[in-house]
């Protein structure tokens, strides 16, 4: 049943993730929560795929988790549901390779969570994100972990308590998305990003990310120790002498992932 939610194609080292759910705007339920997040993983196994990117069928990247599946659970149910509805926050942050939203229409509630949680995000201009659960009487806890790290205390509390929708170039000033792109040239930008990345070296991105999640939950001395273990660890493999080679020789490296 839940096979067609989340569509995928490779084109060249790019994975591309479709949320695959239009006429119920992207929403989660139990079968597309579990797709999303098993693709993920595959995608973060598979040796052609160097970077990922998640885009969406319709008019709307996700408006979130579908309203009715909350109806009808006891408290063990809806604590089992939620840990399958926030899943990909743990997954995205662990996966060695770097994830883009492509983000057009509407990404709310855990939509915007989504984005919050990817590594980068490129959006048209007509995005909108807001963690609106508040507005239901519900409360966006789970996107609220990804955003305070990105804007702050006050402005996530701002966000979630009041249930604002922000505009693309405003997601853009408090550091939420990387690019705002025309909306007839959100597909093409969005890959141009993700195919600048693929052409780094594998290794070096992959440290990167590792390093910069970890930087941020240690303190300041030890964050600058352990990443001198990280670089020195890179500065000793194959690519990275094949990268230094590459530039001095005048020519394009070939990376082969060691």
């Amino acid at each position: 049943m839940g096979k067609n939610l989340v569509l995928t194609e490779k084109q060249d080292m790019i994975g591309v993730i479709t949320l695959n759910r239009p006429e119920a705007m992207n929403t989660f339920n139990v079968p597309f929560a579990r797709a999303l997040n098993d693709t993920l993983l595959d995608m973060d196994q598979d040796d052609d795929v160097r970077v990922v990117v998640i885009r969406a069928a319709g008019k709307h990247f996700s408006t979130g988790i579908s309203l009715p599946e909350f109806q009808g659970k006891n408290p063990r149910e809806l604590r089992e549901f939620l840990s399958l509805m926030d899943e990909f926050y743990h997954t995205l942050p662990r996966m060695k390779k770097p994830v883009i939203a492509s983000v057009k229409g509407a990404a709310v509630a855990n939509g915007a969570g989504l984005v919050f949680a990817c590594d980068l995000a490129v959006a048209a201009e007509n995005a909108r994100f807001g963690t609106t659960a508040i507005n239901v009487g519900l409360i966006c806890l789970g996107p609220a972990v990804p955003l305070a790290r990105h804007v702050g205390r006050k402005k996530a509390l701002e966000m979630i308590l009041t249930g604002n929708i922000i505009s693309a170039p405003e997601a853009q000033q408090l550091g939420l998305i990387n690019k705002v792109v025309p909306s007839d040239d959100l597909e093409a930008e969005t890959m141009k990003f993700a195919e600048k990345i693929a052409e780094k070296s594998p290794l070096a991105v992959q440290i990167g990310k590792t390093g910069v999640y970890a930087m941020s939950e240690i303190p300041y001395h030890q964050a600058v120790d352990y990443m001198d273990e990280l670089f020195a660890s890179l500065c000793g493999t194959e690519d990275a002498i094949e990268g230094i080679n590459a530039f001095m020789e005048k020519r394009k490296p070939v990376w082969k992932n060691k």
